[in-house]
């Protein structure tokens, strides 16, 4: 009797349970229970974005894939083109603390020229990302290559060109972009930590173009004049370097000239390759830093800790590519996303 009675009472309780309390769990079973909170602490918030310019490719691409993100989740995104004007940049960066949107995405010209605006945004607790160009201080994320590394790469590379075991004149060129760009300043230290330990090496000039294509050109040109059996160049960022490659194609050199650039993956950095400009390329794919720029603003927003208080290196992967690495769809149309910030 005891035993049919106990039966009796779990059957009733089963009962009960498939008529209420079984749907709601099961119902909560589909969905993810970290979604909203996530959700939440992202919608209404305000990005705003501050490059050197808007007008070149790697620009374009980081804002253009930062934008589309924003929008996606219920954000707002506003942008300024100081058109490579330092002053300008400043002037943009103080107007915008005093504005206070909760990101700032901000590329610097050089290491020092925002820095204490940068300390003085994250004070007031604004969310700083940093791109491409490391500065002096250290925000909630930098997000760009790892360029002493990226330097090492190049060195190495040019080694095996113009090094102790080849018959050539091992005399190499560097053609630099902002002497004080972290683009140019981290990759220079790279390099010469390399070639600084292979003596054979002999570096004939190195000077800064200032990011200019023009200028990479002139100085190119002076370097192959003054010296005629010139191994191999390095620029630093590939905009520019399309100067530095016209001077060794005008020249007649390509054959004789092993010339590595790096920059963001687009198409004129495929086209350069293509068509000799480029002799190899360290690509590090500005569009996939767009996306690591967003990981680190949407990150820095989840977990609520406050501006500055988490502070991250998030270094770009990149990819070596030579002419036979050039496929249809290899590199990006910048197009594409200076359309998405018109």
């Amino acid at each position: 009797m005891r035993s049919n009675g106990f039966l009796k009472a779990a059957a009733a309780a089963l009962v009960a349970l498939s008529i209420g309390g079984a749907p709601a769990k099961a119902a909560d079973a589909t969905n993810d229970p970290y979604r909203q909170g996530a959700l939440e602490s992202l919608k209404g918030k305000k990005i705003a974005y501050l490059p050197i310019s808007i007008g070149f490719d790697l620009a374009q691409a980081w804002g253009g894939v930062v934008k589309t993100e924003a929008e996606r989740y219920g954000m707002s995104f506003s942008s300024q083109d100081p058109n490579w004007n330092t002053d300008a940049m400043a002037q943009g960066m103080t107007a915008l603390i005093a504005e206070k949107p909760d990101v700032i995405v901000t590329q610097n010209p050089d290491m020092q020229s925002l820095a204490r605006l940068l300390k003085q945004a994250t004070s007031q607790g604004i969310v700083v990302v940093q791109l491409n160009m490391q500065g002096a201080v250290q925000t909630d994320a930098f997000v760009g290559p790892d360029f002493i590394a990226m330097g090492e790469q190049s060195a190495n590379m040019m080694l095996k060109k113009c090094g102790a075991d080849t018959k050539t004149s091992h005399k190499v060129a560097i053609v630099q972009g902002v002497l004080t760009g972290g683009v140019s300043f981290y990759q220079v230290q790279g390099m010469m930590k390399v070639f600084n330990a292979h003596p054979e090496i002999k570096i004939v000039s190195s000077q800064a173009a200032d990011w200019d294509a023009s200028k990479a050109r002139a100085i190119t040109e002076t370097a192959l004049q003054q010296n005629p059996d010139l191994c191999g160049v390095i620029d630093v960022w590939d905009g520019q370097g399309i100067g530095t490659g016209a001077a060794i194609k005008q020249a007649g050199k390509q054959d004789q000239v092993y010339f590595i650039t790096s920059g963001g993956g687009a198409q004129s950095m495929c086209d350069g390759l293509m068509n000799g400009t480029y002799s190899a390329v360290i690509n590090y794919d500005a569009p996939g830093m767009g996306r690591d720029a967003w990981t680190a603003i949407s990150t820095a927003l989840q977990n609520k800790q406050g501006a500055g208080a988490i502070k991250t290196q998030m270094y770009s992967p990149t990819r070596l590519m030579t002419k036979e690495d050039v496929k249809a769809g290899t590199c990006w149309d910048p197009q594409q996303y200076a359309k998405i910030l018109r």
